[in-house]
């Protein structure tokens, strides 16, 4: 065989099984959310759980990190469409997104786990910044610089403040406060700062 043909062999075999990958998220989370930490998750229980091989899991992940952080990128809401013509319509999109998050059980119980260990796997914590809570961060700056640029919000507003009221609000609000739903809570907090937001 030629090395071109032997290339296209390679090329041609079978493809990534998506629902194997899944499978390994799944399992992964539901380890994790079942009260397993880190230093105590390993690829043969991950495996076992889903139902592979651990090849099959060391083919896509080098680590048991780096499956980790994927699992806890998967196990986040897709980020909701923003219409981009009203501020507060789009807070509103975001913090109920935001909420659904935060009252789903086991994404509670795995954040914490990602959170809590921090200390010990600083890299996990660097990525799971960069892949699940800095798109978010993002979306909802854009909101507010956009807001600021069309006189919606002060000019002078500054956002990190903004930005860390707005999730505070609905941290606290689903550990500690009514449980309203989202489409409840959401409106209520974004009126409610917007009140100190514009001018």
């Amino acid at each position: 065989m030629s090395t071109r043909e032997s290339a296209t062999a390679r090329q041609a075999g079978r493809p990534r099984s998506e629902r194997a990958e899944r499978a390994i998220l799944e399992a992964t989370l539901d380890l994790i959310g079942e009260g397993m930490g880190i230093a105590e998750l390993s690829i043969e229980a991950i495996a076992s759980r889903a139902g592979v091989g651990k090849t099959t899991i060391y083919r896509r992940w080098s680590n048991k990190e780096d499956l980790v952080v994927d699992a806890l990128a998967v196990l986040r809401t897709p980020m909701p469409p923003i219409k981009g013509e009203s501020v507060r319509d789009d807070l509103i999109v975001m913090l109920t997104a935001m909420h659904a998050d935060a009252v789903d059980g086991r994404n509670r119980s795995v954040m914490h786990m990602a959170m809590g260990e921090s200390d010990r796997y600083p890299a996990l914590l660097a990525k799971f910044r960069c892949l699940v809570l800095e798109p978010r961060r993002e979306a909802l700056r854009a909101i507010l610089e956009r807001g600021m640029a069309t006189g919606e919000l002060r000019a002078d507003l500054d956002t990190e403040i903004a930005l860390a009221t707005l999730n505070g609000a609905v941290i606290w609000h689903c550990k500690w406060g009514g449980g309203e739903s989202g489409t409840v809570l959401a409106p209520r907090i974004v009126d409610q700062l917007m009140s100190g937001l514009t001018g």
